[in-house]
């Protein structure tokens, strides 16, 4: 079959690693995609959000599956927009509709879902500029450090934490007065800050039944000892040594069941993946926040470590086949470090020849921020995912650490403590 996966990262470029090895794939398109994802398929230039030009690259090309990995189209309707066109229906989407995708597009949402069905999470009101004061007192009530989030999508910049309750104030009041996250903040969510170690969950399900994904963990936080500002991510690790079988179980029986079965009683049509942000406070798992996609870097560690055709569990959510499908995940641990621009998450500069990978042949190397120029060439701050696996955390790291020396471009950076809390 023809698949396109729509997205340019790392994360589009392990989903197309992964597809372009199943014996079903007959032509993999990727738009945009990035140097890495033209190594094992062909890049379209489309914008992800340009539905239009979408629909006329799968009607001409005969594209069976569609793989979304951002959340911006999945947030501005494009399973609807397949469904309600006569010529896209019965191409197979993977990816939530828009009820669906405001899981992730929207916290006041989310946050009121889970009150719904009994899903634990953190103490919270949502707060809008009419009724600031309001949001004032309740701040008044919190102990801190104080959580700030925009409603909407702020390209993940739109949850401040702050130790200061009269930061905490001038902040709401610039979020849903001055616009400071755009449209993002007119609402905001604040909500009673959670002490534990983070880690995230994923499933696969046709609305229907789930698939549990392995567990990962990855680290925001631009300097070493989570210090520095946040990040789209500069490592992951999969799975989490604390995350056994018995804290899955107690994960699914209390978040994932209730978050599928929640939906399904809701009417909200849901075929694609779940990531739970989730964070573990004395052994309870309590959820921070839903992606309606998978995560950046957690997929580069996560899909590697599924030994089952990827592809082959996807055709089924549209085939009704789905529940019947094998899930097979290796039991060796998988590291990935990321090596970004100098600068990064602040201003940096792109066009940096990238040189040493052609050696490499100990990790996987995903592709998140590149461009093909006559040479590999940085395009983005965060320019490459580097996994790898081992028999512990410590020796996967191991060898991601040494792939991360060998390959060069200028203003490299990564961190040196990726799994230290762990």
């Amino acid at each position: 079959m023809n698949i396109l996966i729509l997205g340019s990262g790392g994360r589009e470029h392990a989903f197309a690693w992964k597809i372009a090895k199943s014996s079903s794939c007959n032509k993999l398109f990727i738009a945009p995609g990035n140097a890495g994802t033209g190594e094992v398929g062909e890049n379209v230039d489309i914008n992800v959000n340009d539905f239009k030009s979408i629909k006329e690259f799968v009607l001409a090309e005969e594209v069976e599956l569609v793989l979304v990995g951002p959340e911006e189209p999945l947030v501005n309707g494009i399973y609807d927009f397949f469904q309600q066109d006569s010529k896209l229906r019965s191409i197979s989407l993977i990816g939530p509709s828009a009820d669906g995708a405001q899981l992730e597009g929207s916290k006041k949402f989310a946050k009121e879902f889970m009150m719904r069905h009994d899903i634990p999470t953190a103490r919270y009101q949502a707060f809008t500029k009419e009724n600031l004061n309001e949001g004032y007192d309740f701040i008044d009530s919190l102990h801190a450090p104080y959580v700030l989030k925009a409603d909407g999508l702020a390209a993940g910049k739109g949850v401040l934490i702050l130790e200061n309750i009269e930061d905490a104030k001038n902040e709401l009041e610039a979020m849903v007065t001055k616009s400071k996250f755009g449209e993002a903040s007119s609402t905001v969510v604040i909500e009673e800050f959670l002490d534990g170690v983070e880690l995230s969950v994923f499933v696969l399900t046709d609305g229907e039944s789930y698939k549990i994904l392995p567990s990962a963990k990855d680290y925001k936080r631009v300097g070493e000892g989570d210090t520095g500002l946040n990040t789209g991510g500069m490592g992951a690790i999969s799975p989490v040594p604390f995350a056994d079988r018995f804290y899955i179980e107690k994960v699914e029986r209390e978040i994932i069941r209730p978050t599928i079965e929640g939906l399904k009683s809701e009417n909200i049509t849901y075929k694609g993946f779940i990531f739970f942000g989730l964070i573990n406070v004395k052994g309870e798992p309590k959820v921070i926040e839903y992606n309606v996609r998978m995560g950046d870097p957690e997929t580069e560690v996560v899909i590697p470590r599924i030994t089952s055709d990827l592809l082959n569990l996807l055709k089924g959510i549209n085939h009704g086949t789905f529940s019947e499908k094998d899930l097979e995940i290796t039991n060796e641990f998988a590291a990935t470090v990321m090596l970004v621009s100098g600068g990064y998450p602040q201003s940096y500069e792109n066009g940096k020849e990238i040189s040493g990978m052609e050696s490499i042949d100990t990790s996987l190397i995903f592709h998140s921020g590149t461009k093909n120029d006559g040479c590999i060439k940085t395009n983005g701050g965060r320019v490459l995912a580097l996994t790898s696996f081992g028999a512990t955390i410590n020796s996967a790291l191991e060898k991601s650490y040494e792939t991360a020396e060998k390959i060069s471009f200028e203003g490299k950076y990564y961190r040196k403590d990726i799994g230290f809390d762990l």
